[in-house]
């Protein structure tokens, strides 16, 4: 009991002295987690509002595809882009291995078939609530996609927040493609899974503290998004009401 008690101690302490490697570790951390989220979402969400409202042959199969990469382990996708970026591989000559260009390319890749079936499945809800009065209204579907993903920013926005999660969480890729390098390319999950293993538990607790904070805030921030358009819904509804009486 000592010991935790002790570590826990020796842990806050680096967290209000604001110790320059721990926070180091969290900059680049977030750093790398926002620019996997921006780009993932970039693609993700075009590219899962065109699946909600789009028919075509395979249609079927490629949404079986994209919900498997669902659960593909990180460590696979790491391998993955370890591979087409080592100097034998296709994309070798850009010298990203061991960089936080790779880890950035790796944890969009990881976060990419969430965001895209996410985005998906909310349009294509939306679809079948507003498609049919869009499609008589002679809407295009590209314009059917925009429309609705645009009605449903909100929910997006928690896909977009919950991706970061998923990003800011990960540890297996980013280790293989970064290599966990000091000062380099240390990440807090990477930093938090050696510094157990050599025993420096004050940083790796502190840095746990830093994770579960920014997991909190990510699911606080959902959580006022759902009363918002909850909130802004019940609005609507009373003044279209207020109108017909």
């Amino acid at each position: 009991m000592s010991t935790f008690t002790d570590t826990a101690t020796s842990s806050l302490q680096l967290l209000v002295q604001f110790d320059p490697v721990l926070w180091s570790i969290v900059g680049r951390s977030l750093w790398v987690s926002v620019l996997a989220t921006v780009f993932a979402c970039s693609l993700g969400v075009v590219l899962g509002a065109w699946l909600g409202v789009s028919r075509f042959v395979g249609r079927d199969a490629l949404l079986t595809v994209l919900n498997t990469f669902l659960a593909l382990p990180s460590v696979v996708v790491g391998l993955l882009v370890y591979l087409l970026l080592s100097r034998t591989g296709p994309l070798g000559f850009l010298g990203w291995l061991f960089s936080l260009k790779a880890m950035v390319l790796a944890q969009a890749i990881l976060v990419l078939p969430v965001v895209t079936a996410l985005t998906r499945q909310c349009v294509e809800d939306a679809e079948r609530s507003h498609g049919e009065q869009l499609q008589s209204l002679g809407a295009a579907p590209w314009m059917r996609s925009v429309l609705l993903a645009w009605d449903e920013r909100y929910t997006l926005l928690t896909v977009v927040i919950a991706a970061f999660g998923r990003a800011v969480s990960e540890v297996g890729a980013v280790m293989v493609v970064g290599g966990n390098m000091e000062g380099f390319t240390r990440v807090m999950t990477t930093a938090i899974a050696l510094e157990t293993s050599k025993g420096d538990l004050p940083l790796a607790l502190a840095l746990g503290f830093v994770l579960m904070a920014v997991v909190l805030l990510l699911n606080v921030c959902i959580s006022m998004l759902r009363r918002w358009r909850q909130g802004s819904d019940d609005a609507v509804q009373g003044h279209a009401q207020g109108a017909l009486a």
